[in-house]
């Protein structure tokens, strides 16, 4: 009977609690994206078009078999992204935990208590016989449970959601960062493997121009001058041929460093067998923020300081809860331990506790929360503009690719011509000296290792559009 009284005595004042707790804690809503950012976030972009390489997976863009091996290998075995993965599981088991402090704590304590009193002690007359010694045998529960009378473990369960999803994201961030990565690298090492063969050509000729120079000295066409610069023209092509092979060795070990192994040579095709094949769409801005998965997290990371708020603001209320001191039997003896509902004893007490003293650490971290908030939404929306400055710089990048291609080819094919028209001059009539013939070749061999650079340029802009655009981690 007294029970049901505490019930209705909780009741009563939980009841008024709940009708105040209306309004304490906020709605989540999305953090505004400004509408010229909506329009205009891609440069010289087109906001209309809704198709995105972002949607394709990385085996669709990449289909090179060996850059696939090479990514399957990074995404199974990078310590960067198996630690990713590992916090994953960290977020998720403190989201899981956060759930359950809907519920009451429970605890379970026997005891055996045993008392000596002291006869002096007690002064009984000596004609009376006392017992001194009384062993008590208890088993029982203790509860607490805390209502949610303001949100406030609502708030903090949906923000260790959001630290949850916040961590997901972050992983499917650094997948595309790893995929690009390793994709980069990859046509990188094909790059300087097609520069170390021109300039290992390119010896192989200025050897044979050495050899044609010292037949014309010897026939008093050329000067000995004209030969010394013809070995200077041969040792400046060789002295490039070392620094491309280190080049190739430390990106090798780079690669190597990603997929978790010892530095060893990378098994990879030629740049031209293949080029990176697939239209450049870029899909209307907003789609970042359901491809790009660092705008996502950032998005994610504002939520949970919305509800981090929440949480600090609900403390400014009382906190109400049920506890039990103890539910469970006792008894003098363990025999009468299950002697009935006599030995049944219980407590339980409905309290409110409201903060007094502590109140300015409290509005202290009420204050602090709404600043992290509004840290959060700016560093959300800075990560919406830095996206759109990757994706712009991307799409112009390979723009200029093309451009640079096309004209580089005609300076190729002049360069040629010139290189062939110097040397028949010089060998044929005297109206040329080898001053000309040196410059077209330099220039030739430096125009032919920037084609290079041009169709790598091109390559990695695609594979720079496809990370900003948040592709990879499909």
């Amino acid at each position: 009977m007294r029970l049901n009284q505490s019930y209705k005595i909780i009741g009563a004042l939980a009841i008024p609690l709940l009708l105040a707790s209306c309004g304490i804690t906020k709605k989540y809503e999305q953090p505004p994206v400004a509408q010229n950012i909506r329009d205009s976030l891609y440069r010289d972009g087109s906001a209309t078009d809704t198709n995105s390489i972002a949607q394709l997976s990385w085996k669709e863009v990449f289909k090179d078999p060996k850059l696939q091996q090479l990514i399957e290998a990074a995404l199974a075995n990078n310590y960067d992204f198996r630690n990713t993965i590992l916090q994953i599981a960290q977020a998720e088991a403190i989201y899981k935990q956060s759930k359950l402090a809907f519920y009451p704590t429970l605890t379970f304590a026997p005891q055996v208590t045993y008392n000596h009193a002291s006869a002096e002690a007690l002064n009984f007359p000596a004609n009376v016989s006392i017992r001194l010694n009384t062993t008590t045998v208890q088993m029982g529960f203790g509860t607490n449970w805390e209502l949610d009378v303001w949100g406030k473990l609502a708030s903090a369960k949906r923000g260790a959601q959001a630290s949850w999803y916040q961590t997901e994201a972050s992983k499917k961030a650094v997948q595309t960062a790893l995929v690009s990565s390793i994709a980069n690298a990859y046509y990188t090492l094909m790059a300087l493997d097609q520069q170390l063969e021109i300039t290992n050509k390119t010896v192989v000729l200025r050897e044979k121009s050495l050899t044609t120079i010292k037949a014309l000295k010897a026939a008093a066409i050329l000067t000995g001058a004209a030969v010394v610069q013809a070995e200077a023209n041969l040792y400046a092509a060789e002295v490039m041929i070392p620094d491309l092979k280190r080049n190739i060795r430390e990106l090798e070990n780079s690669i190597s460093t990603m997929i978790a192994q010892p530095g060893h040579a990378i098994d990879r095709a030629t740049l031209n067998d293949y080029a990176i094949q697939t239209p450049l769409t870029t899909g209307v801005p907003v789609q970042l923020l359901q491809n790009r998965p660092d705008v996502l997290a950032a998005e994610l990371g504002y939520r949970r300081a919305f509800e981090n708020t929440n949480v600090a603001k609900a403390q400014f209320y009382p906190t109400v809860a049920l506890t039990s001191g103890g539910i469970g039997i006792s008894a003098l003896t363990h025999k009468n331990l299950f002697a009935g509902t006599s030995a049944i004893f219980y407590n339980l007490v409905g309290g409110i506790t409201q903060p007094i003293f502590n109140r300015g650490a409290i509005r202290t971290n009420y204050k602090v929360s709404k600043l992290q908030q509004e840290q959060a939404l700016n560093i959300f929306q800075d990560a919406i503009l830095t996206a759109g400055q990757e994706v712009s710089n991307a799409l112009y990048a390979y723009e200029t690719s093309l451009e640079k291609q096309t004209t580089r080819a005609r300076q190729i094919a002049a360069l040629e011509k010139a290189v062939n028209f110097n040397m028949q001059l010089l060998e044929y009539t005297s109206n040329t000296n080898y001053t000309d013939v040196l410059t077209s070749e330099q220039s030739l061999l430096s125009a032919q290792l920037a084609g290079v650079s041009d169709v790598l340029q091109q390559n990695t802009a695609i594979i720079e559009l496809y990370r900003a655009l948040g592709g990879g981690w499909k």
